[in-house]
């Protein structure tokens, strides 16, 4: 018999709305029903906002039961309307397969250490050589228009200036027939969302009582905002992404680390899979002594290995040790780039290095860490001139290609966190 799968949702704070509880807790009661969520590709990787809609089907799949992830191959075509306060930009064919390849890849990834059997669909693979006229007829006649002026996705589109297109309007109605679609192809009964989705899942699920006389149940989850209310996941320099060529595993790990208490105690309940005996204990212990920040290690740990696994974590705590002085070794340019992505560098020509090399009170100086070459001498005096996190106390010390600890950088600090880089071009 399968765990109770819906009431697991709730103990975790991921129920915001259900259809009859009753009746789809006695669905979910026999192992291997198919539940179902959808990741519409309008870029080439996911990112952190779709962490809950992964992680529910990875429970999804611990309760025994089997999850499937649908691409949108075709609604992505269109683009959703729901909780959008702008048309979106339509993508080309090419674009469009190139992310669905993406997407594809990403979500697998997530889900193959979940165990039990996973299903990845592409609304594509059955929405291609559908004729519109025929769409219409088998599908548009069952669907009130009424139905879909109510939806809060579309209602608040047309209260906006720019109101809302025909083809967004329209996307409510393939996602309809997905959920119907995969109820006759895999016997899917169960859709699962967040919050703004609600409005497409119920359409579905009257879609599906209209043409099948079948019963189809839905449950949405909060969106994953802040405390102020604003989406998670956003950063001054974009989204956080699943992609670690877009955001960098120590990046994303930094992303959780520098969470605010609230925000990550509520994170850990929804998207750590960790017993909610020990979520209640890290609780216990944020109260207590919230500047252990024990929550937020945790929470970044849980999240960077599921996402980028055991090395993309290694590596995240290395690049974090770095940061707070652990000695550099192992590390290319573009690693030592995004770790110090915020601290002064300076361009010294690759020759300087060659022969006696580069006289550090002078790099000290370049970089901006002396304000002059008597007081980068002090520095170094007095024991606060650091190379790659190791300290150098010979005011006549000189650099060489020796010191480089990537291809062609280096990193000087003075003090405890005063960084720059050099770099040999």
């Amino acid at each position: 018999m399968a765990s109770d799968l819906l009431a697991d949702f709730t103990s975790r704070g991921l129920v915001q709305q259900a259809t009859d509880p009753a009746a789809l807790g006695r669905w979910l009661t026999e192992p291997g029903r198919r539940v179902y969520a959808g990741f519409d590709p309008t870029a080439d990787s996911l990112h952190v906002g779709h962490l809950v809609a992964l992680v529910l089907l990875r429970r999804v799949a611990a309760a025994g039961h089997e999850p499937v992830a649908l691409v949108g191959g075709a609604t992505g075509m269109i683009g959703d309307p729901s909780g959008r306060s702008e048309e979106r930009n339509l993508l080309s064919a090419d674009e469009l397969a190139s992310n669905v390849a993406a997407v594809e890849r990403q979500i697998r990834a997530v889900l193959a250490s979940a165990g039990g059997r996973v299903h990845v669909v592409n609304n594509g693979d059955w929405m291609r050589g559908v004729g519109y006229l025929e769409f219409l007829r088998d599908v548009g006649k069952h669907v009130p228009l009424g139905q879909m002026l109510g939806k809060d996705s579309v209602k608040s589109r047309l209260e906006r200036e720019g109101g809302i297109s025909y083809t967004e309007f329209s996307y409510m109605l393939l996602q309809a027939w997905d959920f119907v679609h995969l109820s006759d192809a895999l016997d899917c009964r169960v859709q699962i969302g967040g919050s703004d989705q609600w409005g497409n899942i119920t359409a579905g699920i009257e879609l599906g009582r209209r043409l099948r006389g079948r019963e189809l149940h839905g449950i949405t989850c909060p969106l994953l905002t802040k405390a102020d209310g604003t989406k998670m996941g956003k950063t001054a320099s974009g989204a956080v992404w699943l992609d670690p060529r877009r955001t960098s595993p120590y990046r994303f790990y930094q992303y959780w680390i520098n969470l605010e208490d609230d925000d990550a105690g509520r994170c850990l309940h929804r998207l750590a899979e960790l017993p909610l005996e020990e979520i209640g204990a890290l609780d216990s212990r944020r109260a207590t002594n919230p500047a252990a920040r024990d929550t937020q290690k945790r929470l970044a740990e849980e999240l960077t290995r599921l996402v980028h696994g055991e090395q993309g974590l290694a590596a995240a705590r290395q690049a974090t040790e770095i940061l707070f002085g652990a000695e550099i070794a192992s590390l290319d340019d573009a690693a030592l780039a995004e770790i110090f992505a915020d601290v002064p560098s300076h361009a010294f020509a690759r020759g300087v290095l060659e022969a006696d090399g580069l006289p550090l009170v002078e790099a000290l100086k370049a970089t901006g860490l002396a304000a002059s070459t008597s007081a980068a001498r002090r520095t170094v005096e007095q024991g606060g001139a650091y190379v790659n996190n190791r300290r150098v106390t010979d005011p006549a010390s000189r650099l060489t290609a020796r010191d480089l600890a990537g291809s062609t950088t280096l990193v000087l600090r003075s003090g405890k966190k005063s960084y720059a880089l050099a770099r040999f071009v």
